[in-house]
């Protein structure tokens, strides 16, 4: 089955209020029987598999009896050998980290998951399972300064970003390598155009903005670790950063972020069709869903939403302004149009290249 952009974007618009929330004693509750073997599991690295591995790979391997082992891997060499393993026949992984138009662009290597099963319609946020994946984490690509540079606030939006008049200083970016579309998307809402106007994207009008801005550009950052040593080192003033780190740096008392404007980052796990464990990962995805009280941790320390229904009536009231999914914030982020990306990404990927290293 194939996954249009209507059921993509119902699993990006989580909501926090009016959920429907089983009993915690419920959904504490771990799947019935234990299996055996192993599933292996790829995540970009640092805090997000640390943080996977306290909070859910270790209860799963507890709990259920099957091993993970986990590949830390950034997305386009996960993509790489999940693709070259299809042509041979050796399928590298069984569960693969995958951005929405990653699940339009690889739908043909995907496996299918079940959204009726009971851990699913239960525990899942609303919309948070669709025909080749569940949601895993959910938040936005925030502006994000420095306070000492800008003591009397910093930017509202993204024009203030790109106003190094009004805002002065150096700029870091990112380049991570599977997300060209950030930065144009970015540039088009810095040139004024509206949120209902921006797909088709016009990428001419884009790099026309992002020309302007790329002179004061003093670093472009590969990971999220790297993203928050430029900012902590001064290298730069302002950036846009995964909501993951720039939380953490808002929280220090040194940095600041907002919500409005930010891009939603949506990371989901799924499956690959014969891969070597394919019903452990798919008892893995059901596992992953359940018990809010392992959520709300997890979700605190990577600081994105993760796929539990009931863990939004546990978030207490001094983090809701850091929660993505919280209504009030997530109202302000920019959702893409994932179809159009996907069908754009390689002539995107090939302009962004060549702008960059030019």
């Amino acid at each position: 089955m194939g996954v249009n952009r209507r059921t993509l974007l119902a699993a990006s618009a989580l909501g926090a209020a009016g959920l429907a929330r089983p009993s915690l004693a419920q959904s504490t509750a771990p799947a019935a029987g234990r299996g055996s073997g192993e599933v292996v599991v790829c995540a970009t690295g640092g805090l997000m598999e640390r943080s996977l591995q306290e909070h859910f790979y270790r209860r799963f391997e507890q709990e259920q009896g099957i091993r993970v082992r986990s590949i830390p891997i950034e997305l386009p060499d996960q993509w790489a050998r999940a693709r070259a393993g299809q042509r041979s026949g050796n399928i590298p992984f069984d569960v693969v980290t995958a951005t929405p138009p990653d699940l339009i662009q690889h739908a043909d290597i995907l496996a299918p998951v079940d959204c009726a099963t009971p851990a699913m319609t239960q525990h899942a946020l609303p919309g948070g399972c669709f025909p080749t994946g569940i949601i895993r984490t959910a938040g936005g690509m925030a502006i994000t300064w420095s306070r000492k540079a800008f003591p009397h606030g910093g930017p509202a939006n993204w024009a203030d970003f790109f106003d190094t008049a009004k805002f002065p200083g150096p700029r870091s970016l990112p380049d991570t390598g599977d997300r060209e579309w950030w930065l144009p998307l970015a540039a088009l809402m810095a040139d004024g155009v509206p949120r209902d106007k921006l797909f088709p994207m016009h990428l001419d009008r884009a790099y026309r903005k992002l020309d302007a801005i790329k002179p004061h550009v003093a670093a472009w950052w590969k990971s999220g670790d790297n993203s928050m040593q430029i900012l902590r080192g001064g290298d730069a003033v302002m950036s846009v950063l995964y909501s993951s780190r720039a939380v953490p740096l808002a929280k220090s008392g040194e940095f600041d972020f907002t919500w409005n404007g930010a891009i939603r980052d949506v990371g989901n796990w799924a499956v690959l069709k014969g891969g070597p464990n394919t019903a452990n990962a798919m008892r893995f995805l059901e596992f992953f869903v359940q018990n809010p009280r392992e959520h709300l941790p997890f979700s605190e320390k990577v600081s994105f939403d993760s796929n539990n229904r009931e863990t939004a009536a546990l978030v207490p009231e001094a983090e809701r302004r850091y929660r993505a999914s919280w209504p009030e914030n997530w109202d302000r982020l920019v959702i893409a149009d994932y179809e159009w990306v996907a069908a754009n990404r390689n002539a995107m990927r090939e302009r962004w290249v060549n702008w960059l290293t030019r």
